[in-house]
């Protein structure tokens, strides 16, 4: 069995980091998908991809790999520069802007 350990990133309609700290623990898939051919659904006998484990940290999910005998690929997370405006959301609707605001 293979898997990877890795610290999902935010989604696109995320602007907050919540459900990004976590570490993940997936496996890889072991067989192909098939498609049936009567109704068109994908399939697989595989059912490890379907198990999705979460850890507090990057330790515990491989003490927990080596523990079980799972060979794993660890994944560093890209680490973002937070992106923070001086006055904030606020800012938009505060009383003594400087500029005019319109649309």
């Amino acid at each position: 069995m293979r898997a990877r350990i890795y610290r999902p990133a935010r989604t696109a309609m995320q602007s907050g980091t919540a459900k990004t700290h976590d570490w993940v623990l997936e496996f890889a898939p072991a067989s192909a998908r098939e498609v049936d051919p009567l109704m068109g659904w994908t399939s697989s006998s595989d059912t490890q991809t379907q198990v999705r484990m979460s850890f507090a940290s990057k330790e515990e999910a491989l003490d927990y790999a080596s523990e079980n005998g799972i060979e794993v690929v660890v994944q560093e997370p890209k680490i973002r520069k937070p992106n923070l405006r001086a006055g904030g959301y606020g800012e938009n609707f505060a009383t003594a802007r400087r500029g005019v605001w319109t649309h």
